[in-house]
């Protein structure tokens, strides 16, 4: 058997093909499904479940879905609080793989939900995280009419599972890739290995840009389409006052947003985010006579390209859509 310093550099002068015979590797969503195709890059490719402009909170499974499950090595998932369509699934035909949860791996950073449509801008330190208290699940004033709590009916100690936004989280989600890889599959561990480097220097430099596009903006208060977005909010210190809806299944009543059109006159808002796979329309009567823009984010990658590149793709969009919106550009 070759060594792994051997095998490393026999695939690198051979090409892919000399690498030992991959996984047959399942991943979810688009933005996790490019952290484990950058950890497996010259030794395979990873099979994407929720495909396109297609969201997790609504998403049926496919026979060609259950068949690919079924057949895995690994599946890799973020876990029920994400994927809800996947648990059932995963307990009748996975029994054969190995499941990885990412939203319980170690070195994460988890916040928990927050509940109602509009909410108050967090206080950030220096170095623009949010204070300990709120990573350590400090709770939020809940909206505590019925609407709200017909709208959200998440557990008290949950906690948002958008985990992939900060990028400290992505690194963290990349080293269980990578060990989970290593264990079904050591005869390409070099390789697994050296991805792994790679990565992460590329998550270290995007996060590096992404503080130095959305710095001039960071103070300015905006609204989104649901309530996706406080990961990189308390990593990178921008202002999230509120959400059109906090879950993306729910339609909010004229109470909710007539709420969130008052918060952003309130607050002068300076912009409105949409997201391309929720319908629009109820942004153009949330800024209805207010100075507030509209804009739109994509915290899922729904209209990009699947593949290694997508989380910085996403993570970078993210940056420059609220940077051209809130700078008026």
């Amino acid at each position: 058997m070759k060594t792994p310093a051997l095998l490393l550099a026999s695939s690198i002068l051979f090409g892919a093909t000399a690498a030992w015979a991959a996984p047959d590797v399942v991943v979810s969503i688009k933005p996790i499904h490019s952290l484990v195709a950058a950890v497996m890059q010259g030794v395979g490719e990873p099979t994407l479940i929720v495909e396109g402009a297609a969201s997790p909170h609504t998403f049926t499974m496919k026979p060609s879905n259950a068949r690919a499950v079924e057949g895995a090595d690994l599946v890799f998932w973020m876990g029920p609080g994400m994927e809800a369509f996947l648990e059932k699934p995963l307990q009748a035909l996975a029994s054969d793989a190995t499941v990885v949860e990412l939203d319980d791996v170690d070195g994460l950073t988890k916040l928990p939900f927050r509940e109602g449509g509009a909410f108050d801008a967090h206080d950030h330190d220096d170095e623009g995280h949010e204070h300990e208290e709120h990573a350590e699940g400090h709770d939020h004033a809940h909206d505590e009419t019925a609407e709200a709590r017909e709208d959200h009916h998440h557990d008290h100690d949950a906690f948002d599972t958008h985990l992939w936004l900060d990028p400290t989280n992505a690194k963290a989600m990349a080293s269980a890739i990578e060990k989970a890889l290593v264990d079904a599959d050591p005869d390409n561990a070099a390789i697994y290995a050296s991805n792994l480097e790679t990565l992460n220097k590329r998550i270290d430099a995007l996060d590096k840009e992404i503080a130095e596009t959305v710095a001039p903006v960071k103070d300015k208060p905006f609204v989104v389409f649901h309530d996706a977005y406080q990961y990189f909010e308390a990593h990178y210190g921008v202002r999230v006052a509120g959400s059109v809806t906090v879950s993306p299944e729910a339609i909010p009543g004229a109470e909710r947003v007539q709420e969130i059109h008052e918060k952003v006159k309130e607050l002068g808002a300076a912009c409105v985010f949409a997201e391309p796979q929720f319908e629009p329309r109820l942004i153009q009567v949330v800024t209805e006579g207010t100075n507030a823009r509209s804009g739109t984010l994509d915290p899922e990658g729904a209209t990009l390209t699947d593949g290694p590149d997508l989380y910085f793709e996403l993570m970078r969009s993210i940056a420059t859509n609220l940077k051209t919106c809130l700078s008026g550009a």
